[in-house]
């Protein structure tokens, strides 16, 4: 007989949070540009960010840092898992510093896959062993017994989510199947947190009619998931008021005789103009060869975030099809999508 969850756990140390931790914090983003830097930067070769991603990177990780500003730097973090369909289930990982370069917060959200994979605590309990060594063991001991022990529950009548939390001298920890990992670190606070993308992207309003000009479903506001039936395409953003934060879209390709046959412009006819003047030409190139190849992307093209997951099949005297997942930037910490 299932058990039914009627309450919320009690916590380590005889406490108990009735709530989970708000994503994002309150008040994180309500504040005007503090020097503000969206340019993508690479993990610096020393330091806390270098520590705390090494792990995830020689695990197959991407990380950068995605932007800063005069309080801290914000690092995001991403692979792309793939199943026995070749679908990809990328996994994120996103971490705040201090502008005296200590962890002030990190997030680990689950994977669309089964919470029971472990994969929130593959990723988080190296990552902070980097940089505080006792931590690693009892995240994975308290993740691992929660998951056990709730294997089989099911929601109450206020469908209430089981979660769990704990606390060591380093940081506050909440986990539950929803959120994922939420750590924030003890006594170690940034008021504004950056949220810059002036860099790499323009507004919605300014793109929304090249986007329906290309046969998009679009209507903006409050619209910002838009659709391309004809294609099986997608745009959806990411915004801070009107500004777009980070821009995801999808896009088939068919090469024949060594020769484009869905040309980028039948979808985006005066080409990628949510994107600055600045990064618009490099971004579309990079874009451009992974269709041509049907390979897929991580990195950073002209100071700008680029993941491209491609899934692509080789024809007939050496033809391609393929369809690409593409993502420009990355969202603002703590906030969906991730």
């Amino acid at each position: 007989m299932r058990t039914t969850m009627l309450g919320l756990l009690t916590l380590t140390g005889c406490t108990r949070w009735d709530e989970p931790p708000p994503l994002p914090p309150a008040g994180a983003y309500k504040h005007d540009a503090a020097a503000e830097n969206s340019q993508a930067q690479p993990i610096p070769r020393d330091g806390i960010a270098e520590a705390l991603t090494r792990p995830l990177r020689k695990a197959g990780w991407f990380c950068a840092q995605a932007r800063a500003n005069a309080d801290g730097r914000a690092l995001w973090c991403r692979i792309a898992h793939h199943d026995a369909a070749d679908t990809v289930q990328p996994q994120v990982a996103q971490f705040l510093l201090d502008r005296d370069d200590r962890l002030a917060w990190a997030w680990f959200p689950p994977t669309e896959a089964d919470p029971e994979d472990h994969k929130v605590a593959a990723a988080a309990a190296p990552a902070l062993t980097a940089i505080w060594p006792d931590a690693g063991a009892q995240l994975r001991t308290e993740i691992k017994d929660f998951d056990d022990d709730h294997r089989t529950d099911t929601a109450g009548d206020d469908d209430e989510m089981p979660r769990t939390g704990w606390r060591d001298t380093h940081a506050e920890y909440r986990y539950d199947w929803l959120n994922g990992l939420v750590v924030t670190a003890q006594d170690t606070p940034v008021r504004r947190w950056p949220f810059g993308s002036d860099h790499y992207a323009t507004s919605m309003s300014s793109a929304v009619d090249d986007l329906r000009a290309g046969g998009y479903d679009c209507s903006y506001p409050p619209q910002q998931n838009c659709n391309r039936s004809q294609s099986n395409g997608y745009f959806r953003v990411t915004l801070r008021g009107d500004q777009i934060v980070s821009a995801q879209f999808g896009i088939g390709s068919r090469i024949e005789s060594g020769r484009q046959q869905h040309p980028l412009g039948q979808e985006f006819p005066h080409g990628l103009t949510f994107l600055t003047e600045t990064v618009r030409r490099p971004v579309t190139e990079r874009i451009e060869q992974s269709r041509r190849t049907g390979t897929s992307f991580a990195g950073i093209v002209a100071g700008t975030l680029v993941t491209i997951d491609a899934r692509s099949s080789t024809l007939d005297r050496g033809d391609l099809v393929a369809y690409l997942d593409i993502q420009i930037g990355a969202p603002l910490a703590a906030t969906l999508p991730v």
